[in-house]
């Protein structure tokens, strides 16, 4: 998308104080920081209030502050203001662009009741509905909000930098008699699990170190008194020290002072002090809670189960009683500290990821309904256009596989179909396959997939759905070990190379036949003919060489592409046309396609605007008098895997 789809100025809301020292607060500022100094007007704004369960206050200036920005404005909403909002976002959502920043969904917060935490999962995803995309912290986050219906296709994640130290600093040498000093950095609460290095450290006491607890003491109180208590009661007030929040030269004091580093999270979002300690030069001690499993795995960290205390304090014995490790991981993290993000990595991500989303619907409601209205519409085009002929060459070779099958593993097929949207595909397909079958439906819509199991139940088979967006790097996790056919519809001219080279790979390794139908391939016809049409349908055909979230799309090459690659894995593969012929039954159709081919084409060549919206006009009126006839070519694959069968 060219670099001017990039908004001008952005609008970051956090609740209260945006200078408070948490991880959360310091990615916003940073990344705040770092969007300025690239060019862009950027903003953060606190908001008044009880945050995430809203009081009247923060209710009223949430709602206050939307209403205070002009129609247009890009606003980044982080989580904790957000997601306990959702009728403020969806009055606000059609004229301002808005989107959510989401470090860890809010349900996932340790020590919080049932209640509460039911409460926090159903008001946050309704107020997902209501923003234009997600930018989260790692990934773990992203997989984490399929739970909670957000598309795939409207995340994009930034992970978090860090202000990059030339050089680490000399560590200050601890004296023998006070040992190693370890440091944690992280506000005290449940979550953060400060209580429980407190704990493995009382069964240290005959050991020499020294421990520093640095971060907010005021946001629970309650916890903070059980840490201390906890403290005091091992004897510990003369070796473990809380210092409370601390501005960012006193932290960076404290890492200069520190010999390693220990985090107990039993859960996060992402884990930012990693990055800071190993930035630092500091080796670090990590659970691996939540996005810690796979933030924190890397050079110079020693992972922990989280909520382990006997593992935590084995990891920390070792490195007390055994200093050539602890050395060790101190080389292994400056290593590490060369290769760690800065914050003008994350902006440049959140610059991209608001480029991708200058093209998608004010909402990720309205993408899902947009989403199932155009594949309502299509269904029964798609329906008569398939092959009749390679639908039933696959029966015939499903229906000889199922007989070839041992008497005792005789059970019914395993189908999955990937990109399922509302189950049109199996609607189509189960009527037609004489074999006992199962199926999978693979897609990452979630709404789409529940829509299709509703469909789908009225044909009694087995139907199980998994929310996922398939790359060549998930494909081998998703895709069962034991499958007999692939399928897709209207999908593999959305995708890439390397993503149909993995598909044929996947299919080739466990002998599955693939039937990929509805391609479109390159070309479509309107008649009666108008001078703008090669400028619109190449405008278009460019357009489908796009990235749609698999790297650049293959568009209509996808089959040709796909059957060459299957080809040289030995299979036997048929191509057969199936056009779309549309006419005055199908104006609904029609007119969403023409929309869609008229929006792609400007998106090409904006220049041209005006030209291809006269050419618009002029196409829907011919629609409504029922002077349209309009033919897409698509083709259908059949690709059966080597083997005795005929």
């Amino acid at each position: 998308m060219p670099e001017s789809d990039a908004p001008e100025s952005v609008e970051f809301l956090v609740p209260g104080d945006p200078q408070q020292n948490t991880g959360g607060y310091r990615y916003v500022r940073k990344l705040v920081e770092a969007l300025c100094e690239d060019g862009c007007m950027a903003r953060v704004s606190g908001l008044p209030g009880q945050f995430p369960r809203p009081d009247r206050v923060a209710r009223n200036a949430m709602d206050e502050r939307l209403e205070s920005f002009p129609d247009g404005t890009c606003v980044v909403l982080d989580g904790l203001a957000m997601g306990g909002l959702p009728e403020i976002l969806e009055k606000h959502s059609h004229r301002l662009n808005l989107l959510a920043l989401v470090h860890h969904p809010l349900a996932d917060e340790t020590g919080i009741s049932e209640a509460d935490r039911q409460w926090f999962f159903e008001s946050e995803k309704r107020a997902l509905e209501f923003v234009k995309g997600v930018i989260t912290t790692s990934q773990h986050t992203a997989v984490r909000l399929a739970d909670y219906d957000v598309p795939t296709e409207a995340i994009r994640v930034a992970e978090p930098g860090v202000a990059r130290a030339n050089n680490p600093k000399a560590r200050i040498e601890s004296s023998e008699k006070d040992g190693p000093r370890i440091l944690c950095v992280a506000h005290l609460s449940p979550r953060k699990a400060q209580h429980q290095l407190v704990e493995a450290l009382e069964h240290m006491k005959a050991l020499p170190w020294h421990c520093t607890l640095a971060g907010s003491d005021t946001r629970d109180p309650g916890y903070s008194h059980q840490v201390r208590r906890a403290i005091a009661e091992a004897g510990l007030e003369n070796r473990i020290q809380l210092v409370g929040e601390v501005d960012e030269t006193e932290l960076a004091d404290l890492y200069g002072q520190a010999d390693f580093f220990v985090l107990p999270s039993l859960y996060e979002g992402y884990g930012m002090v990693i990055d800071e300690a190993l930035a630092e030069g500091l080796p670090v001690i990590s659970s691996d809670g939540g996005a810690l499993a796979n933030t924190s795995a890397r050079p110079g960290v020693v992972q922990y189960c989280a909520g382990d205390v006997r593992a935590l304090e084995a990891r920390i014995r070792n490195w007390l009683e055994h200093p050539d490790q602890l050395d060790h991981s101190r080389k292994l993290a400056a290593r590490e500290s060369r290769r760690i993000r800065s914050w003008a990595d994350t902006a440049n991500d959140v610059g991209e990821a608001f480029r991708f989303f200058q093209g998608l619907p004010s909402s990720l409601h309205q993408h899902s309904e947009f989403a199932s209205d155009w594949l309502a519409a299509r269904e029964a085009a798609d329906h008569r256009a398939r092959s009749r002929e390679l639908t039933e060459e696959l029966n015939q070779w499903l229906l000889l596989h199922y007989d070839s099958l041992p008497p005792e593993i005789h059970c019914p097929v395993q189908i999955v179909d990937i990109g399922t949207g509302r189950g049109s595909n199996a609607l189509f397909l189960v009527p037609f396959l004489q074999v006992p079958q199962t199926w999978l439906a693979l897609d990452q819509d979630a709404a789409l997939l529940r829509e299709a199991r509703q469909r789908v139940d009225i044909l009694d088979v087995p139907f199980e759905t998994t929310t996922v967006q398939l790359s060549p790097e998930n494909m081998e996790q998703h895709l069962p070990a034991e499958v007999s056919l692939i399928t897709a519809s209207a999908l593999i001219d959305l995708v890439s190379e390397p993503w149909l080279k993995t598909l044929s790979q996947a299919a080739a390794h466990r002998k599955s036949a693939m039937l990929i139908v509805l391609s479109y391939a390159g070309h479509f016809e309107v008649s009666p003919g108008h001078p703008d049409d090669e400028l619109l349908r190449n405008l278009v055909n460019q357009h489908q060489h796009g990235d749609k979230g698999t790297g650049t799309a293959l568009g209509p090459e996808a089959p040709i592409v796909l059957r060459d690659l299957l080809t040289q894995e030995g299979y036997r593969v048929k191509l057969a046309e199936s056009p779309w012929t549309l006419s005055s039954g199908d104006q609904a159709l029609v007119g969403m396609l023409m929309q869609g081919w008229t929006d792609a084409a400007i998106e090409q060549s904006p220049t041209d605007r005006d030209r291809l919206n006269r050419w618009l006009d002029t196409r829907n009126r011919q629609l409504s008098e029922g002077k349209l006839t309009v033919v897409v070519r698509h083709l259908d694959l059949l690709a059966l895997p080597p083997g005795e069968l005929p």
